[in-house]
């Protein structure tokens, strides 16, 4: 590399949240770049950021602003200088950087499904009548109720160890997690089973780390091209271009996952009505470069097939 190494007199500084999760995710980035260019850990410094959306806690996201409530903060930063790159979990990424910013880092993704959680059972078909399933996720919430509308549903905020403990509390009989953030933080004893996309398809992005950087910060760029995966990149490709095509946010149902197959992609997608009274899927493939086109392409399909009263539910 041509440019100046970090060191730990000029320590390169990692935007991130500040939870469990979010801050394992921003070790594991310092973790590869010091591998990457034999740095010590002291050249990096780790810069825990409070988002809106962490610190307002008593009301569903949808209700105060959507994805952009995890990174808005950590961006601000990131443009005045504060901090030199962020890490993000991509599901909480909007489809859009605000100027000047750059999100074209991955690292390689974890297992992309949901866990269902639960201390005594292990499905969604295992639920008794009238069961009461929390989740602050719009997505998991219609899937739910679409294939259970006997099950009654309750907001389910907080980071992992915050809903691990509203379920030991018995605010509701499960929950879901996403299998990524389990392993991540090498949860032990926490009762979960892997959900197969087949059964629930999760949400776009699910399980990957995303690195932003400034545009013109060219050290920057030149370190993270060391350390980024360019399989993740094929299929978030694919994903974010679908979302992108159905104006996806938190306030929108939409579910899906773009999986590898040699120089083939496969791409299922979903979106459905809050309520789960109505579903529609697509599942197709094509050749790894053409993903994003594909993306687009099957948003614009369902949207036609939705036809104009589907969505009218997003005012």
């Amino acid at each position: 590399m041509t440019l100046p190494l970090p060191s730990p007199a000029a320590p390169l500084r990692i935007g991130t949240r500040g939870s469990p999760l979010a801050l394992a995710q921003a070790y594991e980035t310092r973790d590869r770049l010091a591998a990457a260019f034999d740095l010590p850990g002291e050249a990096f410094e780790i810069v825990a950021i409070t988002p809106t959306g962490d610190a307002v806690q008593d009301r569903p996201l949808s209700e105060i602003g959507g994805k952009g409530l995890f990174t808005r903060e950590i961006e601000r930063d990131l443009l005045s200088g504060a901090i030199d790159l962020a890490v993000h979990s991509m599901k909480d990424m909007p489809v859009e950087q605000p100027a000047g910013l750059v999100l074209d880092t991955y690292l390689p993704r974890e297992d992309p499904r949901d866990a269902f959680v639960s201390p005594a059972l292990t499905s969604i078909a295992a639920l008794p009548q009238g069961a009461v399933v929390g989740t602050s996720s719009l997505r998991r919430k219609a899937q739910v109720l679409h294939r259970r509308p006997d099950l009654g549903v309750v907001e389910f905020r907080g980071n992992v160890q915050t809903r691990l403990r509203k379920l030991a509390e018995g605010v509701a009989d499960c929950t879901f997690l996403a299998m990524a953030g389990l392993n991540r933080l090498a949860a032990q004893g926490v009762p979960a089973t892997p959900v197969a996309p087949d059964d629930m398809l999760p949400a776009l992005a699910q399980g990957a780390i995303g690195i932003e950087r400034r545009a013109d910060d060219h050290r920057i760029a030149e370190m993270l091209a060391a350390i980024h995966d360019a399989q993740t990149g094929q299929r978030l490709a694919a994903e974010r271009a679908f979302l992108a095509a159905l104006d996806g946010s938190c306030e929108t149902p939409i579910a899906g996952l773009a999986e590898l197959d040699g120089t083939s992609l496969r791409l299922r997608g979903q979106v459905l009505r809050p309520d789960g009274s109505e579903a529609l899927s697509e599942d197709r493939t094509c050749p790894v470069a053409d993903g994003a086109a594909l993306g687009r392409e099957m948003a614009h399909d369902l949207l036609t097939r939705a036809g104009p009263g589907f969505f009218d539910w997003r005012g």
